[in-house]
């Protein structure tokens, strides 16, 4: 399981990224979704990785 905590604003962000944040669920900061460790996930988290903290749990 993947923990994903939105931790930087999404203002400066490419429309692609919000839309990227938006399907994993993320819209406040400090906001935490926990999601099983697939492929899909992994990709969508690599796409957003500078606006987001990762910890394995």
């Amino acid at each position: 399981m993947l923990k994903v905590k939105l931790i930087k604003s999404k203002i400066g962000c490419n429309p692609a990224q919000r839309k990227t944040l938006v399907a994993l669920g993320l819209r406040k900061i400090r906001q935490e979704k926990t999601f099983e460790d697939t492929p899909v996930v992994r990709g969508m988290i690599k796409r957003v990785n500078h606006l987001v903290e990762v910890t394995e749990s």
